[in-house]
């Protein structure tokens, strides 16, 4: 518990003594002072529940000590009481009332009536700090419940945004498979099985099976965003040549490049194996490369490694707008996405779940722009990582 202080004010050392030994208990700190300036300097520190001043001193008398903490914000609250030797005939105690005293105590004391009058000034001081702490607090819990209010609208407001993204990108292969279906059955009506001949057919599977690995990628995403909230995002490390992922993958990307009007550039991979799940890096780099392919304006994506101490980097290069620094942390948190002027796609998972993906290798997945050459983000993985299985917790 914080000790309640109080100043006494006497030009004579005997009786600040003799005083100080009246009133001084346990919860109490007892500040003296010889003279009104030392007082003032005392005051100007410390914050007193109650000064207690002696009317006759030399230089500057109780009445001018009193008059000058009345004048000043710090001190002009705090409870005086004044002491003289003089009687009751000088009429001290009117003067002292008139400048702002709460109370006027005559010598010699009366040890009991000053005990009482002290612990009455200690024991309101002491409720006006108890309450200040309740206000305090409860304007504190009103900020806190405030700011959960509006961290309760911001995910109210993200769950049906949410929920509105995952309608949309759902309706539209289904929308497609939909349609697709009404025309195989109107030419099924008409010509019979004759209509489809091989190319028809394979051409028909292909639209088919593009539209369905649409939908699982949607949903592995949203389960995926799922493990890795609840912490049960793991993964399964084996021996992977980075040169022929790589490779695969681009290769992988060729024909959606060329639809978006660009193309992939791959720098020489370095000769590295690594210890990773194949299978998760390579949706960290599909990712990165569906973004360079969104926002890259259809300029080329150039694909860049390097090696640094015990860790190889790949970097996903485009040429688009870039992200702005002060969202470049932000596109790394669920259902978020680039609005503004730029193009605005997905759900908002990707480049989460990526990061969560990274981290749980050992590695990083980080952003940052190079002027006038848009956004290159980097993947950075650790040569090995020590366990098979890793269940990875998402900060």
């Amino acid at each position: 518990m914080q000790r309640t202080k109080l100043l006494i004010v006497d030009d004579l050392r005997e009786n600040l003594q003799a005083l100080s030994k009246i009133i001084e208990q346990d919860d109490r700190e007892i500040y003296s002072a010889l003279s009104g300036n030392e007082a003032l300097a005392l005051l100007l520190e410390h914050d007193f529940a109650l000064a207690i001043l002696d009317v006759m001193m030399p230089d500057m008398n109780g009445f001018e000590l009193a008059e000058l903490m009345r004048g000043a914000e710090k001190t002009r609250h705090i409870p005086i009481v004044f002491v003289s030797a003089g009687g009751k005939e000088l009429n001290y105690a009117f003067k002292g009332y008139e400048t702002g005293a709460v109370d006027f105590l005559h010598k010699p004391l009366d040890i009991a009536a000053v005990k009482s009058k002290v612990n009455v000034f200690v024991s309101l001081h002491q409720q006006r700090v108890k309450v200040k702490q309740q206000v305090e607090a409860l304007e504190q819990s009103q900020q806190e419940l405030h700011a959960t209010q509006l961290e309760l609208q911001r995910a109210l407001k993200m769950r049906d945004d949410f929920m509105s993204l995952v309608a949309h990108e759902l309706r539209t292969p289904l929308n497609t498979l939909h349609l697709e279906t009404q025309v195989r059955r109107l030419r099924l009506q008409r010509d019979g099985t004759t209509a489809f001949t091989p190319d028809y057919l394979h051409a028909m599977v292909e639209r088919d099976s593009r539209q369905i690995q649409s939908m699982i990628r949607l949903i592995n995403d949203m389960v995926d965003v799922s493990r890795a909230t609840t912490g049960t995002l793991s993964i399964r490390t084996g021996t992977v040549n980075l040169a022929q992922l790589v490779t695969r993958i681009v290769g992988d990307f060729s024909q959606q490049a060329q639809v978006a009007g660009c193309c992939l550039v791959l720098d020489a991979i370095p000769d590295v194996v690594g210890n990773w799940d194949e299978f998760r890096v390579e949706q960290i780099l599909v990712n990165l490369i569906t973004n360079g392919l969104r926002y890259g304006g259809g300029k080329p994506i150039r694909i860049g490694f390097s090696l640094t101490d015990g860790y190889v980097d790949i970097h996903v290069q485009d040429q688009g707008a870039g992200i702005p620094e002060t969202e470049q942390q932000r596109i790394f948190e669920k259902f978020e996405r680039l609005g503004n002027n730029h193009v605005k796609e997905g759900l908002g998972m990707g480049l989460y779940i990526a990061r969560q993906l990274a981290e749980a290798h050992g590695g990083n997945l980080s952003v940052g722009n190079t002027p006038g050459a848009g956004a290159c983000f980097t993947l950075r993985l650790p040569l090995a990582v020590e366990q098979e299985i890793k269940n990875y917790s998402a900060r």
